[in-house]
C-alpha cells in the first residue's frame, strides 16, 4: 500500500481497498460528487498520473514519480513555464527540516503546488521552469468500504480509519492495517455486538457514512477510531465527548491492567474522525486508539513518515491493545439474577467446591459477586472494577450462571446503547 497515492477520493482509494480485500471481504460504497452530507458535498473526483518542475532541458528537479508527496494532493492540471519568482507561491518546504518533504492539500480549495526539500527549493536556479501537474478534477465518486463481522444481538459497534493519505506509513497505513488484520480475525469468531469496520477518507468520510446511517445509529453501543499505531510513542486512548461511555471504560480498563499500560486524555474537537462522531447532534460513544497524537511526532505529514519508522513491537502491542479493548466491549452486558432471593445453591448446580472449610476458589468468588450485583443496574465491567477480578473471570462465571438458568442478559433493544444507559444506570429500556 505505501507507494499507492491516495486522497480522498480517486483510483488509489481503489485500489488501496483492493489490497485490503486481500485480507477481509469489503461491501464498497460509491457516492456521487454532489452528494450531500450535511453541510457538506461530496466533492469532485481527484486522479493524477504525473508531475514535475524540469528545466528547460529536461531534467526533472521535482519529480511525483520520485515520491508522491512532491504535489498538493488535489492539485489541478496545470502545464505551464514559469521563472522562479513565479512558482514560489505554489512551493512548500520545511526550512526546519530540509531533508524532509511535507505532506500539503488542497481539497476544497482549486489550486495546485509542490512539496520538496527544503535544500532543493534553496538550490533552484532564477528559471525558466517547465511545471506540469497532469491531473484531473472531475465528476466522479468518493469511495468508503466496511466489512461487517455479524453478531448475535442486535447491538452494535463500529472501527473507523482513514484512507485518504499517500505515502505516509504511520499516519495511516497501520490504522488500516490493524483494521484489516482484526476484522478478519474475528471472522473466526461470534462475536456479541455486530462490529462494522470502516474504511473511508478522513472528515467527510466519516460524514457521508454518518448522512447514510443514520437510522442504524441507535444499535450502536462502542466504536473507536483507528491511526497512527506503528511508532515509538504509547498507546494513547482520546474519550469520547462525554468521558464515561462503555468504550472510555472499556479502554480505561485495559490500559491500567497487564502490558498495555498507556495514556488516557480527554476529547478536544481536533483530531481525526472522532470529531465527527462525538458532534452534539450525534454524540457517540466513539474514542480513539493511536500511539503518537496527530501532530504529535517530529516526522507527522513529512517524507520522514515512512516505513522506517514503523516499529514491529509497537504495531504488534497496538494490535493487541485494540483486541484487548474490543473484546472487553463485547462480552460487556447487563445480567440480572433469576434466583435474587437468598443465595441459589451452586454446589446442587456444580459451581461450589464439594468440600468446605477452605474458603472459595476464584471462579467461586466471581460467582458470588456476579450474582450479587446482577440486580439489572451493573454490567460486567464495572462487577470487575468493584470486586478486583479480572473481567474475563467475571465473563466466565456470568456464562456459567447463565447455563445453569440462574442469570440472564440484558439486550438493548432499538433506540438504546450504552450510551444512554450511561445517564440512568437504572433505564428501563433493557429487556430481558
Amino acid at each position: 500500500m505505501y507507494p499507492i497515492c491516495r486522497s480522498i477520493t480517486g483510483e488509489g482509494v481503489r485500489r488501496t481497498l483492493d489490497l485490503v480485500e486481500q485480507v477481509t471481504p469489503l461491501e464498497r460504497t460509491e457516492i456521487p460528487t454532489g452528494s450531500a452530507a450535511f453541510d457538506w458535498e461530496i466533492p469532485r473526483e481527484w486522479n493524477i498520473r504525473d508531475a514535475y518542475i524540469a528545466d528547460l532541458e529536461g531534467r526533472r528537479l521535482v519529480d511525483f514519480r520520485q515520491h508522491n508527496l512532491h504535489v498538493v494532493s488535489y492539485s489541478v492540471p496545470v502545464n505551464r513555464t514559469m521563472t522562479l519568482d513565479e512558482l514560489q507561491p505554489h512551493l512548500h518546504s520545511l526550512p526546519d527540516q530540509p531533508d524532509w518533504i511535507p505532506y500539503r492539500t488542497s481539497y476544497y480549495n482549486e489550486n495546485w503546488g509542490f512539496c520538496l526539500r527544503h535544500k532543493d527549493r534553496e538550490a533552484l536556479a532564477a528559471g525558466p521552469f517547465r511545471v506540469v501537474v497532469d491531473s484531473d478534477l472531475a465528476a466522479g465518486h468518493l469511495t468508503y468500504a466496511e466489512s461487517v463481522v455479524q453478531g448475535s444481538t442486535d447491538g452494535e459497534a463500529i472501527v473507523y480509519t482513514h484512507t485518504c493519505h499517500p505515502s505516509l506509513a504511520n499516519d495511516n497505513l497501520t490504522g488500516i492495517a490493524v483494521a484489516a488484520v482484526l476484522a478478519s480475525a474475528l471472522r473466526h469468531d461470534r462475536p456479541r455486538l455486530t462490529w462494522r469496520f470502516i474504511f473511508g477518507p478522513g472528515t467527510i468520510g466519516s460524514l457521508a457514512w454518518l448522512s447514510r446511517n443514520e437510522d442504524r445509529l441507535q444499535r450502536l453501543q462502542a466504536g473507536l477510531v483507528l491511526g497512527l499505531l506503528g511508532d515509538a510513542g504509547p498507546v494513547t486512548y482520546k474519550r469520547s465527548r462525554r468521558g464515561d461511555t462503555l468504550t472510555d471504560r472499556a479502554a480505561a480498563y485495559v490500559l491500567a491492567h497487564d502490558s498495555h499500560r498507556g495514556v488516557l486524555t480527554d476529547f478536544e474537537p481536533y483530531g481525526y474522525d472522532e470529531r465527527q462522531f462525538c458532534s452534539p447532534g450525534f454524540d457517540l460513544p466513539i474514542g480513539r486508539i493511536t500511539r503518537s497524537s496527530n501532530a504529535g511526532y517530529p516526522e507527522y505529514h513529512t517524507s520522514a513518515d515512512d516505513l522506517s519508522l514503523i516499529k514491529r513491537e509497537s504495531l504488534a502491542g497496538s494490535i493487541r491493545a485494540v483486541a484487548s479493548v474490543m473484546s472487553v466491549i463485547d462480552v460487556n452486558r447487563r445480567v440480572v439474577n433469576l434466583s435474587p432471593k437468598g443465595e441459589p445453591q451452586l454446589g446442587k448446580r456444580g459451581l461450589y467446591g464439594k468440600v468446605g472449610g477452605a474458603g472459595p476458589r476464584a471462579l467461586e468468588q466471581a460467582l458470588l459477586w456476579v450474582l450479587n450485583l446482577a440486580d439489572g443496574s451493573q454490567d460486567l465491567l464495572a462487577m470487575a472494577e468493584r470486586s478486583k477480578i479480572p473481567l474475563d473471570l467475571i465473563e466466565q462465571a456470568a456464562h456459567a450462571l447463565e447455563n445453569a438458568a440462574l442469570l440472564k442478559s440484558m439486550a438493548c433493544g432499538p433506540g438504546t446503547s450504552n450510551q444512554s444507559l450511561a445517564i440512568n444506570p437504572k433505564a428501563s429500556t433493557c429487556r430481558s
